[in-house]
């Protein structure tokens, strides 16, 4: 009898108690479409500070294909959503928002590509109903990181996708403390395919991405991917050099011709000197984002600490299958101490 496969879905939340319900209500009817299936819908907290946790136990009393994972604190939104897959054993998983604007109702279009011989299955919001303004400021990004990587990048992708087995085996033996995931999907050159959909509005609660998050999440992804940054320091420091010296140069000339009615006085000289500095400001603070990128890499910290695992059918398995996968995951259960 041929071993029915199984979908591992895993949603990375943090202060979500009002889309809980709502996300494992609507995967439950997306998942009883494909009895073929066997599924597990993992959550994986980054120590929420509402009743979110309390609302997946009560999820988890109800049905035996909720499980979670609890982070010891908040690990951010790069680190926890990439460890979370990596804890994931089905022979296929989805990863996705918990906040709703990656639509459940997708994974049967996932599913289907997945049977079709895709290892990897993407979701491309090709149209969004977020605030245009966010959309539009989104959409620039994804086209610099596009033009500027040194790999292949997907626009308008945020991770929402289906991921083989054998994609997931690769991710657990990469040494990376603060990964970009987006990146890693076209730098692994597994075969990709695409799934558009519409990008609702968020319907409850509010976003977690800030100024600083999403300021973040774009660095990471230019000093991955991309050492146009640092090129474009050198051929401006060129370019002004050149600049500044003709500037001299007529300057002088100009000087020489008129030398008793010619007065520069010194409004060039602090614009100059204005100029020059924020320009060197500028590529400092690109400089110090490769060096703070090499800095987490060496620390060599782990991606998360866990606090517990929820309705785990065997905790100790799963412990001591995820430390010889990834020697860097430490797991510390302190759900006796708690109770």
């Amino acid at each position: 009898m041929e071993k029915r496969k199984k979908i591992s879905i895993i949603t990375a939340c943090y202060n979500e108690e009002e889309n809980v319900p709502i996300l494992c209500e609507r995967i439950r009817k997306v998942m009883q479409t494909l009895p073929q299936y066997d599924y597990e819908h993992i959550f994986i907290d980054n120590s929420s500070t509402d009743k979110t946790v309390d609302l997946i136990r009560k999820e988890i009393a109800q049905d035996k294909h909720v499980r979670c994972i609890v982070n010891a604190r908040n690990f951010g939104h790069i680190r926890s959503p990439f460890h979370g897959i990596r804890q994931c054993y089905g022979d296929a998983v989805i990863s996705m928002c918990s906040d709703l604007q990656d639509p459940p109702e997708t994974i049967p279009e996932l599913v289907a590509k997945w049977e079709e011989g895709h290892k990897v299955v993407i979701g491309v919001k090709n149209q969004s109903e977020e605030n245009p303004m966010m959309y539009r400021v989104r959409k620039v990004f994804y086209n610099l990181i596009a033009r500027m990587s040194e790999v292949e990048q997907v626009k308008n992708f945020t991770g929402f996708g289906l991921y083989d087995k054998s994609f997931v085996d690769v991710l657990r033996t990469i040494d990376d403390p603060y990964p970009y995931f987006r990146g890693l999907v076209s730098e692994l050159g597994f075969d990709i395919a695409r799934v558009n959909f519409v990008q609702p509005r968020r319907e409850h609660g509010r976003t977690k991405n800030n100024f600083y998050t999403l300021y973040d999440m774009a660095m990471l992804g230019f000093v991955s991917y991309s050492k146009v940054p640092l090129r474009l320091a050198t051929f401006i420091g060129f370019g002004v050099a050149i600049l500044s010296f003709l500037v001299a140069l007529v300057y002088l000339i100009y000087k020489l011709v008129y030398w008793d009615s010619f007065q520069a006085g010194q409004a060039p000289l602090v614009i100059g000197l204005f100029f020059f500095s924020a320009v060197q400001l500028i590529f400092i603070g690109i400089v110090g984002e490769y060096v703070g990128a090499i800095n987490t890499q060496v620390r060599k910290r782990p991606l998360v600490i866990e606090k517990e695992r929820i309705n785990f059918e065997d905790v100790s398995g799963m412990a001591s299958s995820a430390a010889g996968a990834d020697a860097r995951t430490i797991t510390e259960s302190l759900s006796a101490s708690e109770s």
